[in-house]
This record gives C-alpha cells, sequence and structure tokens, in this order.
C-alpha cells in the first residue's frame, strides 16, 4: 500500500506532524511507499527522506501545487530530472507573483512535464471543483486538456473519500469522467497529520491560518477528524469498489524513483583561468599567506599546511576555501571591517587566507574539530562583518557567482510558548487583556511540558490574576504547537553557493526582506550536498569602526589591529569589572568572574569567554578552574599525557579541542574517531553510543599500556566535561575581539560609547546604562540639539554628543535632511526658521521639542509645544522676519518629572538629570542607601532602590531558579541576586512587563571581591 498525498507541518499551518512522524508511522502501518505533497514548497523533503531511508520506505518527491485560477494539482517528480522541473516550477510561481501567494501557470506545467507524474488534487482541484458545481462540461474540458498536453502516462485524476456525505457519488463521478476519457484513476487520501489524536492541533492551526476562532464555521475548518495516515486495512475498504485505483497508485509509486539525492556533493566553483586549478591557487595562496603572517615558513609550519591542504583536496573543498577568501578580499579592498571565528579558526590555512586571525598552527588547536577525513561533513565558515555593509558583502557574493547560483537559507520561525499563547487563546477565545497579561509574564525559561505547573512555580505568574482551570486547555494545545514551523524566515547570514543552478536541488522563494531564499534550512542544505557560508553582522565591529573613525576626525587617528596585547591597564580595568559595553565581558557574571580572576593575559579572556556559558556554570567548572588559576586549589593528573594538553586551563577540561587531544594521545584515536567521540558526548546522544563509543576507548587505551582503572578514570573525566566544552577556536576569535574593545573603553571612553550608541539596539544593556558608564569614566553625555547634533553621535570637546537617530519615531531621511541642510545653510536660528527650511513632520517636530533638541534656541518646552500647530502651518516667506514664538517664559515649563518622563520614553535616557532623583528625597526619608553608599554597609541588611536592569534566570548547577539582576540609581550601578525561596515569595515584580524601578531589601556582600546585593525583598516603585 502506498500513499500518493500528504502534508506535513511545512505546509505551514496547513499539516501538523513532522515529515518523520509521517514516515514512521507509515512505517508501522505497512506502507511501502509514500510521497510528500506540502503546499507549494519542498521545504520538509529533505527530513522526509532522511526518516525514508531510515525505515526502508520509498520517498516519493512532491508538492501541492496552486494554479493561476487558484486551484490545486498534486505534482509528483518521477525521476531527478522531474524534480528539477518541480524546483523550477515552484521558483517560477513564488518569484513571478507577491510574496506569499504563488501560482503555477498551466503553460509552464506543459512546459516543464519532463519526468512529473499530474495528479488532478482534491476537492479544490479544478476539475473536482467543477464537478462540485455542476460544470460537468467545463470539467470534461478541463480534464482532455491536462490529458492531451501532459500526456495519458502523466496525467491522472485523484479520487479520495472524505468521509462526508456525498463523497462517493462524487468519486462516482470522476470515475465516470475518468472511464470516458480514458484517464486513469489513482486512489489518495488527503493527509494533514499522522494519527488521530492531532486532529484538535490541525483544527486549531487552520482557525489560524484563517483568522477564525473554534466557536465559528468556516469553509477551510475540516468536517471530521479522518484526515490522518490511514492504513492499508482503511483504505481497502474505502476503494472497495476501485480496486484498480490502488493499483495504479502502486503502479505510480514504483515509477518514482527517488529523486532526491542526499550524497551527491554540489559544492561551489571558483572561477579559474585555463590551464589552473582551484587546488593549485589554494597552495599558492596559503604559502604566500604564511609568509606574510609569519615571516618563514618553519618545517612544522609547513607539516601543518601540509596536512590541511591535503585533507581539503581529497575532500574537495579547495573551491570552498577560494570562495570565502574571495568575499574577504573584497571586503579588506573596500574597508569593511570583518572578522573569521567559530570552528574555522581551527585552521592554519584559514588564517594564512586571512580568514580568521587566530592563529591555530601556534595555539596548537586541532584541524579535526574544523574538518577531518572520517567525518567528512561540509565546512561551516562564520565571518562576522560590520553590521552596517554585511548586505554590500552578501550583494558581491550574488553579482560574482550569479543569482542562479546563490541564495540565502532559511530558518523555519516555529510556534514558541508566548506566541503560541497569543495565538491559540485568540482561536479559542481568550479576552485579549488575560493573553497578553500571561504571554508577557511566562519565563523564557518554561519549556512546553511544564506550562502545568508555571503558575505555582512562578509568582509573576501566580500575581497575574489568573485562574489555573481557564488555561489549562490553552496549555495543553500550546505544548502540542510549540516547534511546529508557523512560516519561513531568512537566516542571519547564511548564503548557498551552487556550482550548477540552484533549481536542480532545491526551488526558490522570496523573503519578507526580497532576499531570494531557499526553503532549506541550515541543516537541509548540507544534506543535499550544498555548502553554506555565514556572513554574519556584528555590531561590535560596527562600533569599532564609528570609534576609529571618531578618533580620526578627532585627530587621534588609531589601528584596532596595531592595539597592543599586553596593555596593563586594559588589563587592570577588566579585572575591575569596569567592563559594560565590552563585547563579551559586561555581563554581571563577567564581571564578577573577572574581579576574581584578575586576567593579565589573553588567554584569561580566552578561558572567560568558554566560562560564562550554560554548559560550564551548570557542569561547575567556574569555581575549580578560578581556584586552580590562583593557586588556592592542588591538582595532580592520573596519566602523564593529559599534562600538556590541560596545563592552560589548569588542569579543567575547557575546550572541545582539549577531549579530541585527550583521546588522542591516551588511545591513539584518529583524529575524526576523536571528533566523533567528542560530538556523542557533547550532543547527548543515545546511550547505546555513548558505551560504544567508551568500550573504544577503553580497549585501545589499554593496548597502549594504560591500566583499566586508569583508563574508566580518563573517560569518565572527559565524559563528565566534554558535553559543557567550548570551541577553543571560537572563544579565542571572540576574546581578541573582546581585548580590543575594553581597550578603546579604557584608553578612549567617549569615542567608544559614543560607537556604542550609534549601533543600538545591540548588546547587554539598554541606553542608560551605557551613558552612565561613560559618565563615570568622565564623559559628558549632551542632549540633541537641532545645530549641534549629527545623524549618529560624535565628539565634543571630549565628550558625546547624542545623534539625532537615536531618538525614537523619527525618519530617518527626515533626520537626515536636517543635517544636510544645516551643512548647506548654516545653523538655525529659531523654530520658526527651523520648520521653513526642513518642512518637518509632526512625530519629527514634537520628538525634537520633547527630548530638548531646541533648548538652545527656545528654552521652554512645554511652551514651544503649545505652539506646534502654528509652527507645522506656518507659510512664511522672509526667514529673518517671521515671528511665531512669543519670548520664552521662565515659567510653566515641563517639571523634572515630564521631562524625564519624555526622555527616558524617546530616548532611553535621562538628560536632564537621572529617574532616582524623583524619588529621592522620599527615599532619603524612609533611608534607603543610594547605590553609592552601600559599600559602607558590607555584611548589613539595608534598603536601596533604583532602574531594574536586565533581570534574568541563568541555568544553575543545583537546577534550583536564581535571579539576577542590577539596579542602577544617579550615583551607580549595583548587582543583586535573589535566590528561590525570596523570588518564589516577593519576587514577583521583578518580571512584570511594566516595571521600571524597584526597592530592594538585602545585605551587602562582597563575594571574592565584587560587591553585590543579596535580596529578601523586592517591591515596584514604578
Amino acid at each position: 500500500m502506498v500513499h500518493l498525498h500528504a502534508h506535513s507541518y511545512f505546509s505551514f499551518l496547513n499539516g501538523a506532524s513532522a515529515p518523520e512522524e509521517l514516515v514512521d508511522i507509515a512505517s508501522q502501518l505497512g506502507i511501502s511507499a509514500m510521497a510528500l505533497t506540502d503546499r507549494d514548497t519542498v521545504a520538509g523533503l529533505v527530513p522526509f527522506h532522511r526518516a525514508a531511508e531510515r525505515v526502508g520506505i520509498r520517498p516519493i518527491s512532491g508538492a501541492e501545487v496552486t494554479m493561476e485560477d487558484g486551484t490545486v494539482l498534486t505534482v509528483l517528480a518521477e525521476n531527478a530530472k522531474g524534480y528539477a522541473e518541480l524546483c523550477t516550477l515552484l521558483t517560477k510561481a513564488h518569484l513571478s507573483h507577491p510574496r506569499g501567494e504563488p501560482r503555477t501557470l498551466y503553460q509552464d506545467l506543459v512546459e516543464h512535464r519532463e519526468g512529473l507524474i499530474v495528479l488532478s488534487g482534491d476537492r479544490r482541484g479544478r476539475i473536482p471543483s467543477l464537478l462540485l458545481q455542476k460544470q460537468n462540461q467545463k470539467a470534461r474540458e478541463m480534464a482532455e486538456w491536462l490529458r492531451d498536453r501532459l500526456g495519458k502516462d502523466r496525467f491522472f485524476l485523484e479520487i479520495q473519500d472524505s468521509f462526508t456525505p456525498g463523497s462517493q457519488y462524487f468519486t462516482d463521478q470522476l470515475c465516470e469522467l475518468a472511464d470516458t476519457l480514458d484517464i486513469g484513476v489513482t486512489a489518495t487520501h488527503d493527509i494533514h497529520y499522522a494519527s488521530p489524536d492531532q486532529f484538535p492541533i490541525y483544527d486549531v492551526l487552520t482557525c489560524i491560518r484563517n483568522q477564525t476562532d473554534l466557536e465559528s464555521p468556516h469553509p477551510e475548518r475540516p468536517l471530521n477528524g479522518k484526515a490522518y495516515l490511514l492504513s492499508p486495512e482503511e483504505m481497502n475498504l474505502r476503494f472497495q469498489r476501485r480496486p484498480d485505483a490502488l493499483h495504479r497508485a502502486m503502479e505510480i509509486a514504483e515509477r518514482c524513483q527517488v529523486s532526491l539525492d542526499l550524497s551527491f556533493p554540489r559544492h561551489p566553483a571558483f572561477p579559474h583561468g585555463p590551464g589552473d586549478t582551484p587546488m593549485a591557487i589554494l597552495r599558492r595562496l596559503t604559502e604566500e599567506g604564511a609568509i606574510r603572517r609569519y615571516g618563514s615558513l618553519t618545517p612544522e609550519i609547513r607539516r601543518r599546511l601540509e596536512h590541511e591542504l591535503a585533507i581539503i583536496e581529497t575532500l574537495g573543498y579547495a573551491d570552498y576555501f577560494l570562495v570565502v577568501w574571495d568575499v574577504v578580499q573584497f571586503a579588506r579592498k573596500k574597508g569593511i571591517r570583518y572578522a573569521g571565528r567559530g570552528s574555522a579558526a581551527d585552521s592554519a590555512v584559514a588564517y594564512c587566507l586571512g580568514i580568521t586571525d587566530v592563529d591555530a598552527a601556534g595555539r596548537g588547536l586541532l584541524f579535526e574539530r574544523f574538518i577531518s577525513l572520517e567525518r567528512g561533513e561540509k565546512p561551516d565558515i562564520d565571518v562576522d562583518f560590520d553590521a552596517r555593509r554585511r548586505d554590500e558583502v552578501a550583494a558581491y557574493v550574488y553579482n560574482r557567482y550569479g543569482e542562479d547560483h546563490v541564495a540565502a537559507v532559511c530558518t523555519y520561525q516555529t510556534f514558541q510558548i508566548r506566541s503560541a499563547i497569543r495565538e491559540v487563546g485568540r482561536v479559542m477565545g481568550f479576552p485579549p487583556p488575560l493573553l497578553d497579561r500571561l504571554a508577557k509574564r511566562i519565563p523564557h525559561m518554561v519549556r512546553a511540558g511544564e506550562l502545568g505547573t508555571a503558575l505555582e512555580r512562578f509568582p509573576e505568574l501566580r500575581d497575574a490574576g489568573i485562574e489555573h482551570k481557564q488555561v489549562w486547555q490553552l496549555f495543553h494545545l500550546v505544548s502540542a504547537l510549540v516547534d511546529i514551523p508557523r512560516h519561513i524566515g531568512t537566516h542571519l547570514g547564511g548564503l548557498v553557493i551552487s556550482r550548477d543552478p540552484l533549481t536542480t536541488v532545491t526551488s526558490l522563494q522570496r523573503s519578507a526582506k526580497g532576499v531570494i531564499i531557499t526553503p532549506f534550512d541550515k541543516r537541509a542544505v548540507e544534506d543535499v550536498g550544498l555548502m553554506k557560508l555565514d556572513l554574519l553582522s556584528l555590531r561590535t565591529l560596527s562600533a569599532v569602526e564609528d570609534t576609529v573613525q571618531l578618533l580620526h576626525r578627532d585627530g587621534k587617528p588609531i589601528d584596532p589591529e596595531d592595539i597592543p596585547l599586553d596593555d596593563p591597564d586594559t588589563f587592570a580595568a577588566i579585572g575591575e569589572g569596569r567592563t559594560i559595553g565590552v563585547f563579551q565581558l559586561e555581563s554581571p557574571a563577567q564581571r564578577a568572574l573577572q574581579v576574581r580572576l584578575k586576567p593579565d593575559h589573553l588567554e584569561d579572556l580566552v578561558a572567560s569567554v568558554a566560562l560564562i556559558r550554560p554548559g560550564p556554570i551548570k557542569g561547575n567548572m567556574v569555581e575549580p578552574f578560578l581556584e586552580r588559576r590562583r593557586g588556592n586549589a592542588e591538582f595532580h593528573y592520573i596519566h602523564p599525557a593529559l599534562k600538556p594538553i590541560l596545563d592552560k586551563t589548569y588542569g579543567v577540561i575547557l575546550f572541545q579541542e582539549q577531549v579530541i587531544e585527550i583521546v588522542t594521545a591516551v588511545a591513539g584515536f584518529t583524529p575524526g574517531e576523536a571528533d566523533r567521540l567528542r560530538r556523542v558526548m557533547s550532543h547527548h546522544r543515545s546511550l547505546r553510543e555513548m558505551e560504544e563509543i567508551g568500550k573504544i576507548f577503553l580497549e585501545k587505551s589499554m593496548a597502549r599500556g594504560v591500566s583499566r582503572e586508569t583508563a574508566e578514570q580518563i573517560y569518565n573525566y572527559i565524559k563528565g566535561y566534554a558535553s559543557y566544552g567550548f570551541c577553543e577556536a571560537h572563544a579565542a576569535a571572540f576574546a581578541a575581539t573582546a581585548y580590543r574593545t575594553a581597550y578603546l573603553a579604557r584608553h578612549y571612553p567617549a569615542a567608544y560609547y559614543a560607537g556604542l550608541l550609534n549601533q543600538f539596539p545591540m548588546g547587554y544593556y539598554p541606553i542608560h546604562v551605557i551613558c552612565s558608564e561613560a559618565r563615570r569614566r568622565g564623559v559628558e553625555i549632551l542632549p540633541p540639539d537641532v545645530n549641534n547634533s549629527e545623524t549618529g553621535c560624535r565628539l565634543e570637546k571630549g565628550n558625546i554628543r547624542l545623534g539625532l537617530n537615536l531618538i525614537k519615531s523619527l525618519p530617518r531621511e527626515e533626520v537626515a535632511r536636517i543635517v544636510e541642510d544645516r551643512e548647506r545653510q548654516g545653523p538655525f536660528a529659531s523654530p520658526e526658521e527651523f520648520c521653513l527650511r526642513i518642512h518637518p513632520s509632526r512625530t519629527l517636530l514634537e520628538n525634537l521639542i520633547l527630548t530638548g533638541a531646541f533648548d538652545r534656541l527656545y528654552p521652554n518646552r512645554r511652551q514651544l509645544l503649545w505652539y506646534l500647530e502654528d509652527l507645522l502651518q506656518h507659510p512664511g516667506v522672509d526667514i529673518h522676519w517671521t515671528q511665531i514664538l512669543p519670548p520664552p517664559g521662565d515659567s510653566g515649563d515641563f517639571t523634572l518629572k515630564e521631562r524625564l518622563f519624555h526622555e527616558y520614553r524617546l530616548i532611553q535616557v535621562g538628560l536632564s538629570g537621572h529617574l532616582m532623583e524623583l524619588f529621592r528625597p522620599t527615599l532619603r526619608m524612609r533611608r534607603f542607601l543610594p547605590v553609592v553608599d552601600l559599600e559602607s554597609f558590607e555584611g548589613k541588611e539595608v534598603w536601596t532602590a533604583g532602574i531594574l536592569v536586565r533581570p534574568h534566570r541563568p541555568p544553575t548547577p543545583s537546577g534550583k531558579t536564581v535571579v539576577f539582576f542590577s539596579l542602577e540609581d544617579e550615583t551607580g550601578m549595583v548587582d543583586a541576586v535573589m535566590f528561590e525561596k525570596e523570588y518564589r515569595r516577593s519576587g514577583g515584580d521583578l518580571f512584570r512587563p511594566d516595571t521600571i524601578a524597584l526597592g530592594v531589601h538585602g545585605t551587602v556582600e562582597r563575594r571574592r571581591g565584587h560587591l553585590q546585593l543579596v535580596v529578601d525583598r523586592v517591591r515596584a516603585l514604578i
């Protein structure tokens, strides 16, 4: 028995099951072949083929295609040629019509019919729908047209039993038409979910798709719950009157070959001249780069490069490395700042090509962590670019390699708990205010299976006025929808580049941003043999570039590449925890770590990047590392081979590369075997795989003279740490950027923090925290000003003048017009002149007034706002005599509270003062301490208050909930911690979306040099 018409959840709101789930159920039912026919997409075909290969079912590639008249046809690929034609059809359908409304022309279907089998579709097909409308003659004409143009052997009428009244009569009509016209009939079942229990999920998805609710009838809603995978027995029963239709379905399935080859490499092609080869070019460029990097080629470096080049040549990856080299060369020539990272930094060849700045050979990093012969996986090189110019680099790739050969990788935007609560709750009829309150308070850490207990566990939910019985069914459905794809998105930076046109393996469509994308995600593109290049946007690089440009304009030229990597002032600042705004080192956990670590060289920062991650924290790796680093804890090695590998991390397995080195040194694993062990451990594979690889390790270790006891100890040691290990090459790449940003913050704070502000939104902290940090470093924050501000922040006498782009809701083109007009005609003499020259929109003028951008011209904001309509409507001719505004009065202006309200709302920072200044008289009267005074009360209980900054609940070794947050007032910022018992009792205000400022009670503690507040009570002030 076969099924030729099935939808997975890649039909996006028109299917409820994963392709793998459909295949598994089909296998259990004894189905021998199955087609996946998602609506206008091949998105699910790769996981479908993987699963089918695993269980031994013949996979048939197909799609339900929407035609130009809005009806559908079921299209199956008979072979690889047919699959390519299907991809071409879908590509035309998507790219020739508005996004989200793909339509296939009948003429295109005829043109690309080779290798395709076409079925007439379900009741939404042209022929069935005409019969349902009793337009029998038109149905006959359409059937004849398709038969004659596609061929009798490529077009069949599709009959189904929909389990509804009249279904059998309708089937008889189709069969009569088929017999009259000598067209074959084939039996199918329109499958939208794997098993009957998934019907409610499908119904909810249908309601979401059609923007209706469960209480309302809708023609698209299913009439019954029968759209699941039918067993052979059920299919035989349903079609007992037409066994020939079942037989023909088997014949069609037998004709369909496996059309999507998951083993065929589809590597990019680097253009080269006659007589040259990609490998020869790569060798030449690598040698030239090695001399540039090292000065001369030592035997050791030459051996390393030859080792890597041999693997690259064997696996056929030379073109890929050259393409990446080509891209970064373009960036370098155009002055676009970039930095390679990820496991590619394990490659000395990548270092010599200038792709990364991590000396893999010098650090002893293992190339096999990146690429190995045994693993044979495709390389995945990540390069960060200045965020503002990343699209310029991508455009180069499209132009250089051809739009038919380049596409962005997609992502699947799946239902997550918060979004699912809103959408499912809406179709269930819950009041929108309740859904909004509930969704906003659901912690991000809650998993779908934990929703039932969330109301009791989290005080912000408990205090929301929601009854458990109200939401039990909602939570049940939400849990089922989580991780189901809702629609397609675009990968942040992934591009695929192919030697052949991409439509031989994938369809293409347009993203919301207009980018051409494949409907395959990053795993699927690799499975079909394509190679992905990640051109990522990193705003930190944009901030560094801005810093360089601001310093250049200020007469202080600097090249970040020439920054000394051993500056004592920089390390001293890091060791004092003064790293707010510093890449990778600014979170409370990182700042506390640096105070304890007292780093004095770059390797400390490499370790820091790897340590403050969920895995190392849960694995309790931080404390052993710090104690050993400070010499407070002794450690010894149970085998001498471990010493050279673990010395630099004080006996702690911190990096994934160390796992590979250990099993290679102790058990003689090949690099590929060693990386397989790392992957089994780090990805929490099955217990069977763990036992299998462990047995091999013990056998090989003992064969090399290691005792069983020692081998077991080593294996248990690496098993305990490997799942938490971080890629050393990645950490080293990030550490270099972290150090350089720390150097710039220490020596050029005004320029650096101005550069940071120009990139917002970015980083860990909001704008007001960055501004406060700049002030603590002696930099004054100057408000936006129509005569002095540019679009971005700039330096003004060693201080930061805020840019107009920081003000919310200002159209960028209007902001640019202000700056351009001022450069052309000079400064504005009055608000009236500003309006005459700029012709501002209401939003622009109002927000400029409320943030003080006119204060130097007219210091009374309330009065100026009062004349807003007159200013907007003023036609004026001569700017020298036109005057609307009376002289600004000294009274009647906004109060400090009103000014701060507008400033925080529009620019996220107080320019007239600090929000907490409003509360200070009352707080002082109630003996609340300012943050600056807390240090004098170490070990004592205190009340203090401040703006709530970044509350979060990271994973902990104990698994208990611990809340970390910061409080900022006009005198400084302090980090705080609240443990589970206290949080559950009174911590609800910490995560309420409307909480701005808190009063807290707790004990001032200095934990290993870092001052923090251990909180037992909180109360919202705002």
